[in-house]
């Protein structure tokens, strides 16, 4: 779909006159015919682009942004009040609670009656509409802001008069869309939590972890387009409340920024090809810390990979360290001792955790000396958290402008020094001082959803519902480090990630009509006395108003339908998804044609005939393919309502190939019974190989005859050449499995076994053949008697 269809189909029926006018600054890019079409000469050329059509695009451009900006500007000003009077409201709701708790414990007089359910349900709903608010400004601002970036680039394209580099100033001036919504989604967290527990919130410590035991942890990443971070966000806080660690603090964007520093050999990418194949007992090795480059807390952390065989789990470990001790602590200047002699006198730690932390300390250190370990990869992102506090069963995080930078000296460049750490950087994201080779930045934000459940037990609806819509694309074992040290280091790097394919396609799916954030639907609670009881009425269409229904009486912008809208909302057979926008080219198909229609004339009829001659090829086409008879692929069966719908029954299957010179690392998953398989199939080979020598064997030593002394030659050529294949095979399966190589012969071997096979079957034939021309199944001679005669 071409942005301006999806812009008019996008808007919100309550912002339609405050967005970008992007087919009037279209039109504005065409300057007149140079004289009238005539049938000679239908289409002529345009006006050349002067001065003045310059001055009133721009001038034309400007009203526009003054629009957008304005608007903008003065919702954003109104959510704000609207949320401080919610919070005067819920404080109220909340303070009253309290008096009638403590009414019932006998210690104060009642003053105050104490809330309704109603009010706590009323509350919810103002909320969920400033919410629905927010997601709608957020998606004002977005398609606005890309709306701007189309316009300034066709217009270049077209007038060759180069608009971006001035307007970028402009637009750096009227910053519409650098808006920071996560301020709203903090507070609104907050006060969704308080009416949706009813004044009881969860309460304890946010740094805490929890106290379960027996639980099985499960965590998965995916991939967030950046049109849909703030509905995501605003979809979760409705189920957990954002985590913050200091609620006395106001909020600060730097507070939720988490920097850390990877390091590793840049002459082996030891920990880097560990980290890649997983293989078993594989580290990695950071210096991490929140907040701003003043932050004087680092915490140097390690994390180990175990196998599932193993018994053992994967395992993270940290220590805490002043950014002070830091260089000396990885020189071998400091020792252990000394990181940890305060805490062990100040006595806040158990003897016990702090020779923990000693040892892990002593182990880090170890490691960095010895193995020569510099820093390579640093990795900057501000990072969302839900999480009830001091329960960690289920804690999803959303990481936000993920930036990877280079921190290695390698090239001639001395960008960290002798220090563990660049510091001509800080959190000032996007980080423009950096030339484009020391820096990438990555265009999706990253989701982590981390589980705690009991064995056996599913996780909770919501969780599945959110992982399954259209808001998010799951990337199993995404990692910020390898992802960064294999883009930043290309000439460096010969083993990828497997997802590196994927970075080319867009992750955006259709629009899912029952998933998102839906404006909520006005009260129904009037009664038949009110007198504007009649004038909008209950749509008569069989169905009550359940939480599933709810998405199919708004649009997928939340507005709410009238009651033909909403008929036609109603799901049905082959309802088509929302397509997507991704072309740049706004000038091909029907806008030549209805060119031409302008033009009229024989030029018209001439475009309208072949218009219909490529329709009618591609529909010729398409049928005589399904004529012809081939393997058909299985019907898939209609996809769930409640998650992603999918697109169609067509498939597209796609073969990626890896640069020259680089190879893709899909994972393997390899235990120790991959190896014993191989065993096994080898020894079952050699058994196959041993009976049919002493098939040969037995051939050769009893028999007297060229047809027997022939047979015997064959199977023994076959034996051996059995035995040769399957050694060589076994050879080369364990040196695969143990390269983690995904190559499809490790598991599948469909010739071997097919070649013996026939070999055995010419073998037994050539035997019977020769044994029938040698006579050898006629009686023999001097032999009488009716046994004789009939053998």
């Amino acid at each position: 779909m071409r942005f301006g269809e999806y812009l008019q189909s996008s808007m919100i029926r309550e912002y339609r006159p405050f967005y970008i006018a992007y087919d009037q600054l279209k039109k504005a890019l065409k300057t007149e015919f140079a004289f009238a079409p005539t049938p000679e000469t239908p289409k002529p050329a345009r006006k050349e682009w002067t001065e003045d059509d310059e001055k009133n695009f721009v001038a034309l451009l400007e009203s526009e942004l003054e629009k957008v900006f304005l608007f903008q500007k003065q919702k954003s000003e109104e959510i704000v009040e609207r949320i401080k009077l919610s919070k005067d409201e819920v404080d109220d709701v909340v303070s009253r609670l309290e008096d009638a708790v403590q009414t019932r414990r006998g210690s104060v007089r009642p003053s105050r009656p104490p809330p309704s359910d109603e009010e706590f349900l009323e509350l919810e709903q103002i909320l969920s509409d400033i919410i629905a608010d927010v997601h709608d400004l957020a998606k004002f601002t977005q398609l606005n802001y890309t709306g701007f970036q189309k316009i300034i680039k066709k217009h270049d394209k077209e007038t060759q008069w180069y608009l971006k580099p001035v307007f970028a100033a402009r637009l750096n001036a009227k910053p519409f869309f650098k808006d920071n919504y996560d301020a709203f989604v903090i507070k609104l967290s907050k006060l969704y939590d308080l009416v949706r527990t009813k004044g009881n919130p969860v309460k304890g410590d946010a740094a805490a972890g929890g106290g379960q035991q027996n639980f099985v942890r499960q965590t998965t990443k995916y991939w967030v387009h950046r049109d849909n971070i703030t509905e995501l966000k605003l979809v979760i806080l409705k189920h957990l409340p954002v985590l913050v660690f200091n609620a006395s603090k106001e909020f600060e964007e730097k507070d939720t920024a988490i920097s850390s520093i990877y390091y590793d050999n840049p002459e082996t990418w030891e920990l880097y090809q560990g980290r890649l194949k997983k293989t078993e007992g594989a580290e990695a090795i950071r210096l991490r810390w929140y907040g701003g480059m003043e932050s004087d807390q680092i915490f140097v952390e390690r994390k180990t990979h175990r196998e599932d065989w193993t018994g053992e789990k994967s395992v993270k470990a940290r220590f805490s360290l002043k950014e002070k001790n830091v260089n000396a602590y990885l020189d071998g200047r400091m020792t252990v001792e000394q990181i940890f002699e305060k805490a062990r006198r100040e006595g806040k730690k158990s003897e016990a955790e702090i020779n923990d932390l000693e040892q892990l300390a002593r182990e880090i250190q170890y490691r960095v000396i010895t193995r020569r370990l510099v820093p390579v990869t640093r990795t900057f992102y501000h990072r969302t958290a839900f999480q009830l506090p001091g329960d960690a069963r289920v804690r999803i995080s959303l990481d936000t402008e993920l930036t990877m930078i280079r921190e290695d000296n390698l090239d001639g460049r001395r960008r960290a020094g002798n220090n563990w750490r660049r510091m001509d950087i800080g959190v000032d994201f996007p980080f423009s001082q950096l030339p484009p080779e020391d820096i990438d930045r990555f265009p999706y934000a990253v989701l982590e959803v981390k589980l705690q459940t009991q064995a056996g037990q599913e996780p909770p609806q919501w969780i599945r519902d959110l992982t399954s819509s259209h808001l998010v694309e799951g990337v199993p074992k995404f990692s910020k480090f390898i992802h960064g040290t294999a883009t930043l280091f290309p000439t460096r790097i010969d083993l990828l990630p497997f997802w590196m394919p994927q970075m080319d396609v867009d992750i955006r799916k259709p629009v899912s009509r029952r998933y998102g954030i839906h404006r909520p639907l006005p009260s129904t609670s009037l009664s038949a006395n009110d007198e504007d009881s009649d004038e909008d009425e209950t749509p008569s269409i069989g169905q009550t108003l359940t939480d599933d229904s709810i998405g199919l009486f708004s649009d997928a912008n939340g507005n709410a339908l009238d009651i033909e809208e909403r008929i036609a909302a109603l799901p049905t057979p082959g309802d088509a998804d929302y397509p997507l926008y991704d072309s740049d080219d706004e000038s091909v198909g029907t806008d030549e044609l209805e060119e031409a229609r302008r033009v009229g004339g024989a030029y018209y009829a001439n475009q309208l005939v072949k218009y219909y001659a490529r329709r009618t090829g591609h529909a010729i086409g398409r049928g005589l393919l399904a004529l012809i008879p081939r393997p058909r692929p299985t019907s898939l069966p209609p996809p769930e309502q409640r998650g992603i719908a999918v697109m169609g029954a067509q498939r597209t299957l796609q073969r990626f190939q890896a640069p020259p010179g680089k190879r893709i690392f899909v994972p393997v998953r390899v235990e120790p019974k991959v190896y014993f398989a191989a065993e096994r199939t080898f020894l079952s080979w050699l058994e196959f190989s041993i009976i049919l020598g002493g098939i040969a064997a037995a051939l050769l030593n009893f028999g007297t005859d060229s047809a027997t002394l022939a047979s015997s030659w064959a199977f023994t050529v076959l034996a051996a050449t059995a035995l040769v294949y399957s050694l060589f095979l076994y050879i080369w399966r364990v040196d695969k499995i143990r390269k983690r190589r995904d190559v499809k012969r490790v598991y599948y071997e469909k010739w071997g076994p097919s070649v013996v096979g026939l070999g055995l079957v010419a073998v037994i034939l050539v035997n019977f053949g020769l044994r029938i021309k040698a006579g050898g199944f006629m009686a023999p001679e001097g032999r009488s008697g009716r046994h004789g005669g009939e053998l």
